[in-house]
């Protein structure tokens, strides 16, 4: 029984000792795996904090080498004001072409379908026609200046004076090239706005709405010109211009001269609406009882465009008196203008003959690509009203005795390139059997 109790103890005690072995050797497992874990975490956060040191390294070397490129740089540029002068010689113009900066060099082309349809002659006329001109403008100094310009004309001994068209189909000859402008131009900086001009110049009268009641607008005179313009008020202006002019030079006659006077005030009552209003005067020196001033550039044409005439001699003397007003204002979007000119001859011979007037309007500029202008304006010009040699040659074939409409169109397709439109619906007044006169012009220009 003793030695029962002894072997059971003894067996309890191994047991014993076996599960405390085991569960020794599982604890030590665990503490074994959980070394491991730690191990791993710490050689991770090794490599982050290598790799940070890495970039931080990289970022340094890379500012470093930024550094030294921008002190490199430094020390091979000039300093400012060598590099300012460096830059200035680069810009300057070579001595042999000085005088090219002063120019400045201007022209177009028009190409012309025409179709005219005359109710006085026997068929109509369809004709294509070009205009060409360049024009030089050098500069002298601060005070001075010149013009020139070449344009093509038609003429046997002079070029047509209100016309620079050319006529396409004369079997392919040579077109020619006229005079067109040559004058100097004095402009004082002692008194701004005064302008003194010399020579073949542009007509220095204004003419409301651009309209040709008594100037064509090819029209360029010969002789002398003074304009001066100066402010009244902010919003108040005044213009002057006077002129002399030569129309016919005689080696053994008195020449016949062209005498002008224009002034008016402009008032401009907000950014866009303006009203304008003035007068002008014109006398003729020795034209009664000459021959036609046609015979000075087209010989032996003669003709006087509807100005009475007798035994191939003007009748009437010419002393025009003119007024004329102008306003214009934004109506909507579009800006629009109204205009009108009215003119007496107070020395006609027969005083049913002796006055003109237009009025008209125009909406819209063609300006920008893809803007487009409209004209539109009436006439009635009676025979002696104004010289027919000078107002507009396309109204009536040219010249006085006729009244209608004019209605024009013009787009501007890209910048410099504008096509347009242009129809007379005209009637001959006084002469021609009073008919009617239909005249279509279809242009495109081109300017540079």
């Amino acid at each position: 029984m003793r030695d029962e109790s002894v072997r059971w103890g003894l067996v309890v005690s191994v047991a014993w000792l076996v599960t405390a072995w085991g569960a020794g050797v599982t604890r030590a497992q665990e503490d074994v795996n959980q070394l491991k874990v730690e191990l791993e975490t710490q050689k991770q956060r090794q490599a982050e904090l290598e790799d940070k040191i890495n970039q931080l390294e990289a970022r340094q070397k890379l500012k470093e080498r930024a550094m030294n490129e921008k002190l490199e740089q430094a020390a091979q540029k000039p300093p400012a004001a060598e590099a300012k002068k460096e830059e200035k010689k680069e810009g300057i113009t070579p001595d042999a072409l000085q005088w090219a900066s002063k120019l400045n060099i201007s022209g177009d082309l028009r190409y012309r379908y025409e179709h005219i349809d005359d109710d006085s002659k026997d068929s109509t006329r369809n004709r294509n026609r070009i205009r060409a001109r360049i024009g030089i403008n050098p500069k002298i100094n601060d005070e001075w200046s010149l013009g020139f310009r070449l344009a093509t004309a038609e003429g046997d001994q002079e070029g047509d004076p209100v016309s620079t068209n050319q006529t396409l189909g004369g079997a392919f000859g040579k077109k020619s090239f006229w005079l067109d402008l040559a004058f100097l131009d004095y402009h004082p900086q002692w008194l701004k706005g005064l302008d003194i001009l010399g020579g073949k110049i542009a007509a220095p009268f204004y003419r409301v709405g651009g309209n040709q009641l008594i100037w064509d607008s090819d029209l360029t005179p010969e002789g002398g010109a003074i304009s001066y313009a100066r402010p009244l008020t902010e919003r108040t202006s005044i213009n002057l211009s006077a002129g002399g002019f030569w129309v016919v030079e005689r080696s053994s006659e008195a020449d016949t001269s062209l005498w002008g006077a224009q002034g008016y005030v402009k008032h401009q009552i907000n950014k866009s609406t303006y009203v304008l209003g003035g007068a002008s005067g014109y006398w003729y020196g020795n034209l009664q009882g000459e021959p036609a001033l046609s015979l000075q550039w087209e010989s032996p044409t003669s003709n006087f465009f509807g100005n009475s005439n007798a035994g191939g001699l003007y009748t009437s003397k010419y002393d025009l008196f003119e007024l004329f007003a102008e306003a214009g204002t934004l109506v909507g979007k579009l800006p629009v203008a109204v205009f009108a000119d009215y003119v007496v001859n107070t020395a006609a011979v027969n005083d049913n003959e002796d006055t003109g007037w237009l009025a008209g309007a125009t909406v819209n500029k063609a300006k920008d690509p893809g803007s487009w202008q409209f004209e539109y304006d009436y006439r009635e010009v009676k025979r002696d009203a104004v010289v027919a040699q000078f107002n507009d040659s396309d109204f009536v074939g040219g010249g006085t005795g006729g009244k209608g409409h004019r209605f024009g169109f013009t787009y501007q397709l890209t910048k410099n390139v504008a096509p347009a439109l242009t129809y007379f619906a005209d009637q001959y007044w006084g002469r021609n059997d009073d008919k009617d006169y239909g005249r279509l012009q279809a242009d495109i220009v081109v300017k540079f």
